[in-house]
C-alpha cells in the first residue's frame, strides 16, 4: 500500500515537471517548473532568491540523474522519475542536503511579505505553477492549514513538501499539497 502511495504522488510530481506532456522529463522541465514559480511570484531569476531556487532545482536534476548513473543532459520517463527519487530522496540520505533546501527556497518565494506566514493568495500562486486544478487548491490549503488561522508557516510548507515526497505516510498531510491523490 505505502510503495503504491508513494508512486502514485511521484508520479502526480512527474506530471509537474512534464507540463509538454511529452513523457519525459529533462533538466529544462525541471527548470520550467522553478521559471513558473518565479514569474508567479515576480521573482528574477537572477535575483538572490531567483538564483537560489534555480541553483537547487539544478541540484535536484543532478542527484537524479547521479542516481541512475546519467549525465545532465539525460532525460527519464516515467519509471526513471520513480527510480531516482525514491534511490536519492526517499531511501537515500540526498533528501535533506539537497531536496531540503529546494523547498526552503521555495517557501521563502512564497512568503513575498516576508511576514513568515504562506496566505492562501500566496498558496494559490505557487500551486498554479504545478498546474494544480483551481478547485483543487482551496481543498489542500485547508488540509494544510492544520491549525485554521488562514495561512501557513514556512515550516509548515516545508513539512508538506517532505511528506507529499517521501513519506509514506497514507495519513499524512502533506500528501494534500496538491489537492486531492
Amino acid at each position: 500500500m505505502a510503495i503504491d502511495l508513494l508512486n502514485h504522488k511521484l508520479d502526480r510530481a512527474f506530471d509537474h515537471i512534464d507540463a509538454s506532456g511529452n513523457g519525459v522529463v529533462e533538466r529544462e522541465d525541471l527548470l520550467g517548473l522553478g521559471a513558473r514559480i518565479l514569474v508567479g511570484f515576480g521573482e528574477s531569476p537572477t535575483s538572490r532568491a531567483g538564483n537560489g531556487l534555480v541553483d537547487s532545482f539544478d541540484g535536484i536534476w543532478a542527484t537524479l540523474t547521479a542516481a541512475l548513473d546519467r549525465d545532465a543532459d539525460a532525460r527519464f520517463s516515467r519509471e526513471d522519475f520513480r527510480i531516482a527519487m525514491t534511490s536519492a530522496f526517499v531511501k537515500g540520505d540526498r533528501y535533506e542536503p539537497v531536496f531540503k533546501p529546494a523547498t526552503v527556497t521555495v517557501a521563502e518565494l512564497c512568503d513575498h511579505d516576508g511576514d513568515g506566514l504562506i496566505g492562501p493568495g500566496e498558496f494559490r500562486t505557487l500551486l498554479s505553477a504545478f498546474g494544480t486544478a483551481y478547485d483543487d487548491v482551496d481543498a489542500a490549503f485547508d488540509r494544510l492549514d492544520r491549525s485554521g488561522r488562514g495561512a501557513l508557516t514556512r515550516d509548515e510548507l516545508v513539512l508538506a513538501a517532505w511528506q507529499f515526497y517521501a513519506c509514506d505516510d497514507p495519513n499524512a498531510a502533506g500528501n494534500w499539497l496538491f489537492g486531492p491523490l
